[in-house]
């Protein structure tokens, strides 16, 4: 994807109305940690913005990340942050964090709550208390109106499960890693996907051929930076900058229009998220 250029001037006679160049659709990065990037965050979204990437949702793992975010979204334009604790360090959560990240979530440039989730491949916390944070995660995301940023991994039955369970609303199902059951799923009960750039990954073809599932309007784009660098820059830090990879893949695997997935992912970011233009 080519770096944004301003609106020109097409060439007119004397007294026609000036017409404007259409500008190309400007992409969503909907999840990044700007936080553990090393790299100035403000040269990492300049840099994002000269790929075409206009907006970054900076997602907090935990009370500390998740402040930290909130600073950057107040000094770095086009950035919103998320405010929540990883399943990684659920044990941590106690009332203290729960009234933490509460006061984080009434700022309206946090958007998010989470990241939350169950990860019952590490499983860093127990999986008891995985599933206790991630209920009051949700009451928060209830009680706010936010989405819910959603980890998952090796615990669809129990997530899909608890997220009914909860009612939960607004769920954004973060660096998609389900099956197309799950994807159809989600699809039924009004989720957003998320899809990183492992999309790209020759052995993914199960994870693309959920992506095919997934409605437009429902479709999310996001590169999870500084981890799950596109194929091509394997073995490297992850940059926002690098999420056009991620776009280029989807459109070629649905046969569609690039221009296409971009307005149509940052749409759906704008509506999962509340993003104000």
């Amino acid at each position: 994807m080519e770096p944004p250029v301003l609106p020109q001037r097409a060439e007119r006679s004397p007294g026609e109305a000036p017409v404007e160049v259409p500008r190309p659709p400007l992409a969503v990065d909907t999840h990044c940690h700007l936080f553990l990037v090393e790299q100035d965050p403000a040269e990492v979204v300049t840099a994002a913005r000269a790929a075409g990437v206009a907006r970054l949702v900076c997602v907090g793992i935990d009370h500390e990340s998740s402040r930290r975010s909130r600073e950057l979204a107040e000094s770095l334009e086009g950035v919103f942050a998320t405010a929540g604790v990883h399943p990684h360090t659920a044990s941590g959560f106690d009332s203290r964090a729960g009234s933490g990240i509460e006061e984080l979530l009434a700022d309206p440039l946090v958007v998010g709550v989470g990241e939350t989730g169950l990860d019952y491949y590490r499983r860093l916390s127990p999986p008891e208390d995985q599933r206790r944070v991630f209920r009051i995660h949700i009451a928060l995301a209830r009680e706010s109106g936010k989405a819910i940023v959603v980890h998952v991994r090796e615990a669809w039955d129990d997530t899909m499960a608890i997220l009914g369970e909860e009612r939960a609303d607004r769920v954004v199902l973060h660096c998609f890693s389900g099956d197309e059951r799950i994807a159809a799923e989600a699809m039924a009960r009004g989720y957003f996907v998320s899809f990183a750039a492992n999309l790209t990954y020759p052995k993914a073809d199960p994870l693309r051929r959920a992506a095919a599932v997934v409605d437009e309007t429902k479709l999310l784009v996001e590169t999870d930076s500084p981890f799950l660098p596109p194929q091509a820059l394997r073995g490297s830090s992850n940059r926002p900058a690098n999420l056009p990879a991620v776009l280029a893949t989807l459109a070629e695997m649905r046969g569609v229009d690039l221009d296409r997935i971009i307005a149509a992912s940052a749409d759906a970011a704008a509506s999962a998220f509340s993003l104000v233009p």
